[in-house]
């Protein structure tokens, strides 16, 4: 078989199981959402398509991960089929070394990094920022939305709400406890057993009448305590407006370009300017895992044959859970000044790619995979001398 034919039937094989595997693992995803769907469907007699435009805005969160892990069992996949039909001996009987057939699964593999740049840099700021336009706009046409039961709502300006009842129907509040956080100074509570609302559309504004309550107030200064019982009491909670926020946004509501404007003002001292440099070197860190875990889905996919080939899906699954370990450490460790940004974020790539490289090296030898997960596992967990394994 000629190269450039070699290269296009191995990279046909890709393309199927990407497909199956990333409309597999964005469901698992979206039914991580199912509990909220009915909630806003049942509860508050949302729309449908609001519901579904919602979803939609949501996705590129978690399409930034699906991808990666769907084009590393896509290549998986593939070579265990090819290598299951003993294609692979033939291949090699023939001359052609397993490191050229690389060649497919990086250009497949860079195609899919491309993609998943375009999620984080592009499509997860402007989803984010529609997901909380949309958001208001349902809340505002439908008024009982921004209060749910027993949870702390943090919908409205520089105030927590718990409510442990709300009757929809006449607007009444049962076991109401309001933190006020507007005067920095002062540590305010607002409980009552009692209250209803009035929601002001125009103005965006939930006005919340309460009875026999109380009122705590705590002087962080002046190290006073005050407590204020009242009979009827009336509460302005100011929706969060995301026009309001046109100044303020977060990390991941920033463009690219806004991202690197603010990262170029040097102001360290801004208490987003360090998530603003994990979220700016994510989006290039998490796309080229694409590159790595495919190139670590060959040796999986070349040496785990015979009846234990289900077991290759596992390792796979394993290795990406290893991966979003990594990638959560190195923010932590980021965070706590043991790394920079930079290493942080691109450590996970770095520790996937020395075992892509290990196994690749493995493979090309005729190494027992297990017996390379041995070793593996030898150097993280040695046994003592004198212990029985």
């Amino acid at each position: 078989m000629k190269p450039k034919a070699l290269d296009r039937y191995i990279f046909s094989q890709f393309l199927p199981y990407f497909i199956v595997s990333l409309v597999f693992f964005t469901s698992v995803f979206l039914t991580h959402e199912l509990l909220d769907i009915i909630d806003f469907i049942v509860n508050y007699e949302v729309g449908i398509a609001s519901v579904l435009l919602m979803l939609a805005y949501s996705m590129p969160y978690f399409l930034g991960y699906v991808i990666p892990i769907a084009s590393m069992i896509a290549v998986l996949l593939a070579f265990l089929r090819i290598s299951g039909d003993n294609e692979i001996i033939a291949l090699r009987s023939s001359g052609i070394s397993l490191y050229r057939l690389l060649y497919p699964v990086i250009i497949f593999c860079l195609g899919t990094s491309l993609l998943t740049a375009l999620v984080t840099i592009w499509m997860l700021p402007r989803g984010k920022t529609a997901l909380e336009a949309m958001t208001y706009q349902v809340v505002t046409s439908s008024p009982a939305l921004g209060f749910k039961e027993q949870e702390f709502i943090n919908n409205f300006n520089n105030i927590t709400l718990y409510i442990s009842a709300l009757d929809k129907k006449n607007n009444t509040l049962s076991g109401v406890f309001i933190q006020d956080r507007q005067t920095t100074d002062e540590a305010v509570t607002i409980s009552a057993p009692a209250g209803n609302f009035i929601f002001d559309a125009a103005a965006g504004i939930f006005r919340l009448i309460l009875t026999d309550g109380v009122i705590n107030q705590v002087d962080l200064m002046k190290k006073t305590f005050q407590s204020i019982r009242f009979d009827r009491y009336s509460v302005n909670l100011d929706l969060q407006r995301p026009a309001r926020k046109a100044h303020h946004k977060d990390e991941r509501e920033m463009t690219f370009t806004e991202l690197r404007q603010f990262l170029k003002s040097g102001d360290k001292s801004h208490k987003d300017y360090f998530p603003a440099q994990l979220e700016f070197y994510k989006k290039f860190s998490i796309p080229f895992a694409c590159v790595v875990l495919g190139i670590l889905a060959v040796p999986l996919g070349v040496r785990t044959q015979g009846p234990r080939k289900s077991s290759g899906v596992g390792l796979a699954l394993v290795c990406f859970l290893v991966y979003y370990l990594f990638l959560s450490a190195g923010e932590v460790l980021a965070e706590k000044g043991l790394l920079t940004a930079a290493a942080g974020m691109w450590l996970p790539n770095m520790v996937m790619a020395w075992l892509a490289l290990y196994l690749m090296i493995g493979a090309a030898r005729d190494r027992n995979i297990w017996e390379q997960w041995q070793k593996i596992r030898g150097w993280l967990l040695p046994v003592k001398k004198g212990a029985s394994v």
